[in-house]
């Protein structure tokens, strides 16, 4: 596993769920609460799943099974 890729992964997981926040924040100006939060449920949905692949990445680093370049 390429250490840059980790980070490059790490940092798009901050920014789907910093975006997440900023599309429920100023949906809810001007749309409904229910509306605000379906338009951000995908960008938050895509950071679990972006967390869930690096958690595994790094128990698997941890654990030995793949090496860190």
């Amino acid at each position: 596993m390429d250490r840059n890729a980790f980070v490059s992964r790490s940092l798009l997981l901050f920014a789907l769920v910093a975006a997440s926040f900023v599309v429920l924040g100023f949906s809810r100006l001007v749309l409904p609460y229910r509306v605000a939060r379906l338009l951000a449920a995908p960008l938050l949905f895509a950071g679990a799943v972006l967390a869930v692949v690096l958690v595994a990445q790094a128990l698997l680093v941890a654990v030995g099974a793949i090496e860190l370049d």
